[in-house]
């Protein structure tokens, strides 16, 4: 019996050349099918988000590659105040595999940030308890126009430089 050496990279993908756009949108989509499904939403704008929204789009994407396949994507909108992660999306046939927590580890150490902001729907629990883990904080609730209850978190850290007297 021989085991597969599986061979993973996160890398920078390059959004403004539509076939990335085409293999990002795939995941986000399969990804966000389940999340709509666990949410219990009937309307779900990510899964309306056109292609053409990715190929333009000023947020920085990293993709976690298994043997060279896309399985895995973290959407970062990063500025001077903060580093917003406005999405995370594991194609389902690679759930449990610890690539979400990957992709959270490369953001947390890649990006230099005193605070980084991540939302999801409140019943999504494996992503609650996944940012949690990370030592983010819940800081709001509320309720969207298209029904589905959503929790906001946030991690702030502490620098020397912030704690001059």
């Amino acid at each position: 019996m021989q085991l597969k050496n599986y061979q993973y990279m996160i890398k920078r993908l390059q959004n403004n050349e539509i076939e990335v756009s085409k293999k990002i949108r795939a995941v986000f989509q399969v990804s966000y099918k389940v999340e709509a499904k666990l949410l219990k939403a009937i309307d779900f704008p990510p899964l309306k988000r056109p292609l053409e929204d990715y190929v333009i789009s000023n947020t920085v994407f990293f993709g976690y590659l298994k043997n060279e396949e896309l399985v895995g994507v973290i959407e970062i909108d990063h500025n001077n105040n903060y580093t917003l992660i406005r999405s995370l999306v594991v194609d389902p046939l690679f759930f449990r595999q610890g690539i979400a927590r990957k992709l959270m580890e490369f953001t947390l150490n890649t990006f230099d940030s005193n605070l980084f902001v991540v939302e999801t729907g409140l019943e999504n629990k494996p992503a609650s308890k996944l940012y949690t883990e990370f030592g983010f904080i819940e800081v709001k609730q509320w309720d969207t126009d298209h029904g589905v209850r959503k929790i906001k978190f946030e991690k702030r850290l502490i620098t020397s430089h912030n704690n001059r007297e």
